[in-house]
């Protein structure tokens, strides 16, 4: 089973990382899986920077294959690091605190309304809702500095000013041992 990169065929498929749709004619990237509910194989689509962040092996061994892929050296880049800190294909994007979630890492309350990192882990062919952490527990958590930029991917719906924002709440978080 060979991952593939392709354009896709129609706009009504969605990317199985930010849930956003694959437009058509826009390059993807195919995870391929043997299918659980009968024989064959099915494929999990996702915009190639969405399948770099969330499943970095199966991108580094499409490129491995020499498939031709769109911005090689970013998607390999990012890829890389989220297979050095295997707690970054996680970052599922931010949100202001609407309740009372409990940070995963520090395990005190989110007050509402402060910066909270939403959690998500792949099982089977589908990613799974994990909890949340505290903005400032981010690096500590991940284990590294170099999370802003998957961060911001996954939390496209804020506006520049929450991003800046964001950006500036993680830079103000401690840093990783």
């Amino acid at each position: 089973m060979a991952h593939v990169f392709e354009p896709a065929a129609s706009g009504r498929s969605k990317c199985r990382g930010c849930g956003r749709a694959l437009v058509r004619g826009e390059i993807r990237f195919g995870e391929r899986l043997p299918n659980s509910y009968g024989e064959g194989e099915m494929t999990l689509w996702f915009h190639p920077l969405c399948a770099a962040y969330k499943r970095p092996q199966p991108m580094l061994e499409a490129i491995a294959s020499g498939d031709t892929a769109p911005d090689r050296e970013a998607l390999e880049q990012a890829a890389r690091a989220a297979m050095l800190k295997p707690r970054l294909p996680r970052i599922d994007g931010a949100e202001r605190a609407k309740g009372q979630a409990t940070c995963r890492h520090c395990r005190t309350p989110i007050p509402r309304g402060e910066w909270r990192i939403r959690l998500s882990y792949y099982d089977e062919g589908q990613f799974s809702p994990l909890g949340f952490i505290h903005a400032g527990c981010a690096q500590l958590y991940f284990e590294t500095g170099a999370i802003v930029a998957p961060l911001l991917h996954f939390s496209a719906a804020l506006s520049d000013i929450e991003r800046e924002e964001l950006r500036q709440a993680i830079e103000r978080a401690p840093a990783s041992s």
